[in-house]
């Protein structure tokens, strides 16, 4: 049985269905004109020999084209865009199935980060009693190892609410090169997780290595269409309405290959996109649809996800602020427009602008998690460990994020009411009006037996003490003491064999390493 997720029986929506006809028909007036501007050649000659208006811009530098996509291209492609999708798991029970009709929530890691934030802790006593001691964590950041990408893969496998893994470390070593990165960061991450695993793709070359490696760890090519443990994130798009010319390349063969793919586009609003409302949801869903229809002219039916990262822009430093209200209202409006085509949807929450856990972090990720939860994303990532407008990555914020995403999913199950449920509370009612204490506590241990109570806070502290950041920790290491079941040691050697660049320290069987 794959993972069952979160089902989120009426989601949240701030668009009326005559709003979301109104982005839809504005889109695709916007992708008929003025269309996007193309830097990849191999593109624009698939869209014109599909039928789309295409023309040269003379004596540019770089060349580049004007596609104009006409309705009928986008409708065909939103028609054979599969609807449900699978991506699945080395272990075949952590395997996801995306319905894009139903409103089931995964949760997931996200986003490339460059800098990894180590904890430590100090001992502090306190001014007006020198009896009493604090332990106060500081925050150290360095840049990301391919040893620390291991390590979030581990925490990942043991973290209870995780249902998915996408990388978040963007590995740094000396010996890591634009040539071997790609599956160095694929075999750390699947690895260390039986999870799904999801990354972007460095250097178009070594797609087929990648590949191949995914084929051998899932039993072999077939094996790998039934059961894709992994899949790929493409930002063939760049705001505004630009198709780029590297990652539009990747796109075209990740789709030929029929991985699963998402078509990401990240505008902000004030800067690459219009600041209202209706004027970044018209073109981000332009620019994913847009994507989604190259994709499908390239091979009918390939598995992509409507994937939208928007944000607004801050003023101040013309940085993305994905702590503001604002991005969580473009984020779940974009799950109602992913909706509304039955297509799974790639979604972001639980990201923050602050730099290190505490309170800012806190509130920003809560009011996210909970808002965009709601809206009954697919495929929901950034969720965990993620500070500093995606760019830095804590373990002990991931293990943070857990407990708080247990209080989500918690609030997010469905009412147990029905007319047995009524004719106990009945009876206990009445029996409990009759007793001369008037309590239901009788009643309480049968429910807490069953599971149906939320737990207490795990990191709650005394009065005297706020110990959360300590009791986090102590929860992460324990969590890295767990064992990982890494690849077996036939199908390591045979990797180790057939894929070039692959780093030996990463060999859990090198007796030399």
């Amino acid at each position: 049985m794959p993972r069952e997720g979160i089902l989120v029986e009426t989601p949240y929506e701030r668009l009326t269905a005559p709003q979301v006809e109104m982005i839809h028909q504005a889109s695709l007036e916007i992708l008929r004109d003025p269309g996007l501007i193309c830097f990849n050649g191999r593109a624009a000659d698939i869209f014109a020999a599909a039928g789309a208006d295409v023309s040269s811009i003379e004596k540019s530098d770089p060349p580049h084209w004007i596609v104009r996509i006409p309705e009928r291209l986008v409708n065909e492609a939103i028609d054979n865009a599969p609807k449900t999708i699978t991506l699945g798991a080395r272990n075949p029970e952590n395997a996801l199935v995306m319905n894009g009709d139903e409103p089931r929530v995964y949760f997931v890691t996200g986003s490339e980060t460059n800098i990894w934030l180590d904890t430590d802790f100090k001992a502090y006593t306190k001014k007006s009693d020198q009896s009493v001691e604090i332990q106060f964590p500081e925050f150290i950041p360095r840049r990301g190892t391919v040893a620390d990408l291991c390590m979030s893969a581990h925490i990942s496998e043991h973290l209870d609410t995780l249902d998915g893994f996408i990388r978040n470390v963007n590995i740094q070593d000396k010996d890591i090169t634009e040539e071997n990165k790609d599956v160095n960061k694929f075999f750390a991450s699947l690895n260390n997780t039986t999870k799904h695993v999801q990354a972007g793709l460095t250097a178009l070359s070594q797609l087929d290595n990648v590949i191949r490696m995914a084929q051998i760890i899932a039993g072999g090519e077939d094996a790998l269409k039934e059961n894709p443990i992994i899949s790929l994130i493409c930002c063939l798009v760049k705001s505004p309405l630009q198709f780029v010319d590297d990652t539009t390349d990747a796109f075209i063969e990740i789709c030929s290959r029929g991985i699963p793919v998402v078509v990401s586009s990240a505008p902000q609003a004030g800067s690459t996109a219009p600041i209202k409302e209706a004027g970044i949801l018209t073109q981000i869903n332009a620019e994913v649809l847009a994507g989604m229809t190259l994709g499908q002219i390239v091979n009918p039916g390939t598995p992509i996800l409507y994937g939208t990262v928007p944000s607004k822009t801050r003023m101040d430093t013309l940085t993305d602020s994905y702590g503001a209200v604002e991005t969580s209202q473009y984020t779940v409006d974009c799950t109602q427009m992913a909706r509304f085509y039955g297509i799974p949807n790639y979604s972001t929450s639980g990201v923050s602008d602050a730099k290190a856990p505490g309170q800012q972090s806190s509130i920003e990720r809560l009011f996210s998690n909970i808002a965009v939860s709601m809206s009954g994303p697919q495929f929901l990532h950034c969720a965990y460990g993620l500070l500093d407008c995606n760019s830095v990555f804590s373990p002990l914020q991931a293990v943070l994020d857990d407990a708080h995403f247990t209080m989500i999913k918690y609030f997010l199950k469905s009412p147990r009411i029905d007319d047995a449920e009524i004719n106990e509370i009945l009876s206990q009612i009445r029996t409990v009006f009759s007793t001369p204490q008037k309590l239901y506590i009788g009643y309480v241990r049968k429910v807490m037996r069953s599971g149906l109570l939320s737990p207490l806070y795990p990191f709650e502290g005394d009065r005297e003490h706020d110990a959360v950041f300590h009791l986090a920790y102590e929860r992460m290491k324990d969590i890295l003491a767990k064992p990982v079941e890494h690849i077996d040691r036939e199908k390591t050697s045979q990797i180790y064999n057939e894929i070039p660049g692959l780093l030996p320290r990463l060999n859990n069987y090198d007796e030399g390493r």
